[in-house]
C-alpha cells in the first residue's frame, strides 16, 4: 500500500535510473521523483511504519508522525525548487548524487530505529561529498576529501554512542533520550559535527563554496537540518543545547562579517541560523520546539533562495569574491530582487517567512524566564541583518561598479528563485499553513503591534550601524583564519611526522632485522654445515699427514660439495657423527 512505502526509495531508487534518460527528459525526470515523494508523504498517516526484520531488530524503515511529515514535507519541496533550478544541467553525476542525498535525507527523517538512521545518515555524507567534487577543482577536491574525513569522524562518534546505548538498553528505538551518560553524549556530538556546531563546524565554510551552483544550493538545505530534526526527536530539554546554541548564533555572525566570498557569507550564515534552531531545542519546551521547527522549515526556503541568488551570479560571472563583484543590479534585476526577498526574509523582516518563525523562540525564552539567552537571541538576530540581510545584497549587487555585464540568468534558475521568493512571503503573511503542521498544537500570534514596531527598530538600528560603519565593512582580499586551520596544518605535521617517524622505525629495523639479523641468520644456515663439517674433518685430515695446498684442496672441494649437495656419504656420516656426540653431551 502506498502508506506504508517509505518515501527515501522514492529518490534513491529512481535515481539509479538516471543515466538512462536523455536531454530535456533527464531534467524533467529528476523534478518528478520529490515530486511524486511529496505526494507520497502527503498520504502517509500518522501512526504508518514500515519494518524489516534483520538479525533480531526492527529496523523502521518508516514511522510516520507530524515531526516527519513536516521535515519530509520540505525536503521535498526544496528539492523540486533546487532540481527546476538546475533544469539547465546535464551532468549525471550531480542528478544522480543530490537524488541520492535528498533520499537518504528522508531516510534519517523517517527512521524509527538508530540502526536504520545510522545507515542513512552515512549514505549522506558520501551522496553530499560528490556534490562538492563535481566542480572538479583543485580546491573542490581538497575541500571534498576534508569534508568527508570529518564527517567520518562524526559518524564514528555516533556510531560508537549507539554501539553503548542499545548495549546498555537493549533498544534500538530511536526517541528521546532522558539518561544522559557516555553513550548519548557521543551520540550528540556525532550530530552536532553535521549541525556545524564549533569547533566541528569549519567543514561547512570550506565545502559548501567549493561546491557547485546547483550543488550549495541542495547542500544548504539537507545536513545541518537533518542534525536540527534528530536533535529534536532525540535531545529535548539537553541545557548544554542552550549554550551550543548562543555560540553558534555569534560565531556565525562575527565569521560571516570578516568575509569576502559572498558563498562563505552565506555558509556562516547557516551556522548562525542553525544556532537559533538548537538553542529552541535546548529550551524545549512545546512553543521553543515548534519554533525551532518552523525555523527550519522557511530557514530551508530563504537559505535556498540566497544560495540561488548567489549560484546564479556564480554561474553569469564566474566570480565569487565581494571585491570582484559590484553593480549588477543593472543587469541582473530580477536576481536581485528575489535575492533581496531572501535577504529580508533571514533577517526576519516583517511580512516574511523569518518573522513568523524565529520569534516562537525567542518567545519560548521568554516564557522560561531566560532572559540572557534572549538577549544573545536579540543581538543576533541585529547582526544577522548586517551581514546577510544588507551585506551580502550590497557588496554583490551594489557597491563599486566592476564594470560586469553578464545580462540575467537563465529561465530555471528565476523559476525557482520566484517560487521560494513567493513561498518567503506567502508564510510571512499566511504563516497559519505552516503553524497547522507543526508537532505540537501552541496558539501563537507573530503580528502583535508590540512585537512588529520593536522587530523594526531592531532592523533599523543594524541598517543604521551598517552604513555608518561602511568603511570598516568593506572587503579586502583576506582570508579569514578559522578552527579547520588546526587539521589542515596539523594534518600535513601529522603526515610529516608519521612519515619520518614510522618510516624512520622501518628503515632501522630493515637494517638490523632484514640486513642485519636475517642476513647473519642467511649465512649461518648456508655456511654452517661446511664450517661443522670442516670443523671435524681438518684435525683428522692434519693427522693424516694433509698439508699445505693439499689440506686447501680437500677444504675446497667439501664447501663445493656441501654447497650443491652433492657430498660424499662419508662427509655426511661425519656430519651426522658430530651432530649425535654435540647432542649426547649437552644431555
Amino acid at each position: 500500500m502506498i502508506s506504508d512505502f517509505p518515501p527515501a526509495a522514492i529518490l534513491i531508487l529512481g535515481a539509479l535510473l538516471v543515466p538512462f534518460f536523455k536531454g530535456k527528459a533527464k531534467n524533467w525526470y529528476v523534478i518528478l521523483l520529490p515530486a511524486a515523494a511529496f505526494y507520497l508523504i502527503s498520504q502517509l498517516q500518522v501512526g504508518s511504519s514500515w519494518q524489516v526484520h534483520f538479525f533480531g531488530f526492527d529496523l523502521t524503515f518508516l514511522r510516520v508522525d507530524k515531526l516527519s511529515k513536516v521535515f519530509g514535507y520540505i525536503f521535498t519541496l526544496n528539492a523540486v525548487a533546487a532540481f527546476v533550478y538546475a533544469f539547465y544541467l546535464k551532468d549525471n553525476t550531480q542528478h544522480v548524487a543530490a537524488a541520492i542525498y535528498i533520499g537518504s535525507a528522508l531516510g534519517v527523517v523517517f527512521a524509527g530505529d538508530l540502526v536504520s538512521l545510522y545507515f542513512f545518515w552515512e549514505v549522506m555524507a558520501v551522496a553530499s561529498t560528490f556534490l562538492i567534487l563535481s566542480r572538479k577543482t583543485k580546491k573542490a577536491q581538497a575541500a571534498g576529501m576534508r569534508y568527508i574525513m570529518v564527517h567520518i569522524f562524526g559518524g564514528l562518534c555516533l556510531l560508537a554512542g549507539m554501539v553503548i546505548y542499545i548495549t546498555e538498553t537493549g533498544s534500538i528505538a530511536f526517541n528521546a533520550m532522558a539518561d544522559r551518560n557516555l553513550g548519548t553524549y557521543l551520540i550528540l556530538i556525532g550530530l552536532l559535527v553535521n549541525a556545524a556546531a564549533p569547533p566541528l563546524h569549519a567543514w561547512l565554510p570550506d565545502a559548501y563554496p567549493e561546491a557547485t551552483a546547483t550543488g550549495g544550493v541542495i547542500l544548504s538545505a539537507y545536513t545541518t537540518k537533518t542534525a536540527v530534526y534528530t536533535l529534536v526527536r532525540g535531545f529535548p530539554g539537553w541545557e548544554i543545547l542552550i549554550v551550543v546554541g548562543c555560540i553558534m548564533t555569534i560565531y556565525g555572525i562575527i565569521y560571516a562579517l570578516l568575509e569576502n566570498d559572498m558563498r562563505r557569507i552565506l555558509a556562516y550564515s547557516i551556522i548562525n541560523q542553525v544556532g537559533f534552531m538548537v538553542c529552541g531545542v535546548g529550551i524545549g519546551t512545546a512553543m521553543s520546539l515548534n519554533g525551532t521547527v518552523a525555523h527550519a522549515f522557511c530557514h530551508i526556503i530563504y537559505k535556498s533562495l540566497l544560495w540561488m541568488s548567489a549560484g546564479s551570479v556564480l554561474y553569469m560571472v564566474g566570480k565569487s569574491k565581494c571585491t570582484d563583484l559590484g553593480g549588477l543590479y543593472k543587469t541582473m534585476p530580477w536576481t536581485l530582487i528575489f535575492g533581496g526577498i531572501g535577504a529580508l526574509s533571514i533577517s526576519s523582516f516583517p511580512a516574511t517567512s523569518g518573522f513568523t518563525s524565529k520569534s516562537l523562540i525567542l518567545d519560548g525564552a521568554i516564557h522560561e524566564h531566560l532572559m540572557w539567552v534572549w538577549l544573545v537571541l536579540e543581538v543576533a538576530s541585529a547582526g544577522v541583518f548586517l551581514h546577510a540581510g544588507i551585506k551580502f545584497p550590497y557588496f554583490v549587487f551594489f557597491a563599486k561598479d566592476k564594470g560586469l555585464r553578464p545580462g540575467e540568468t537563465n529561465k530555471g534558475m528565476l523559476i525557482a528563485m520566484g517560487f521560494m521568493a513567493f513561498m518567503c512571503i506567502f508564510l510571512g503573511l499566511y504563516p497559519q499553513p505552516l503553524y497547522n503542521v507543526l508537532p505540537h498544537v501552541v496558539p501563537y500570534q507573530a503580528y502583535t503591534f508590540t512585537h512588529v514596531i520593536a522587530q523594526l527598530q531592531l532592523l533599523m538600528l543594524s541598517a543604521l550601524v551598517f552604513f555608518l560603519f561602511l568603511k570598516l565593512l568593506k572587503r579586502t582580499e583576506t582570508i579569514s583564519i578559522d578552527t579547520d586551520w588546526f587539521y589542515r596544518k596539523g594534518g600535513g605535521l601529522f603526515y610529516y611526522v608519521m612519515d619520518k617517524a614510522l618510516n624512520g622505525i622501518n628503515g632501522v629495523s630493515e637494517r638490523i632485522f632484514v640486513g642485519g639479523l636475517a642476513g647473519y641468520l642467511g649465512r649461518v644456515s648456508r655456511d654452517g654445515p661446511t664450517r661443522a663439517a670442516l670443523l671435524g674433518m681438518v684435525p683428522a685430515w692434519a693427522i693424516g699427514g694433509a698439508k699445505g695446498e693439499r689440506l686447501a684442496i680437500k677444504k675446497d672441494n667439501v664447501r663445493t660439495a656441501l654447497r650443491t649437495g652433492t657430498s660424499p656419504i662419508g662427509i655426511t656420516a661425519a656430519i651426522a657423527t658430530i651432530f649425535l656426540v654435540v647432542v649426547f653431551l649437552l644431555l
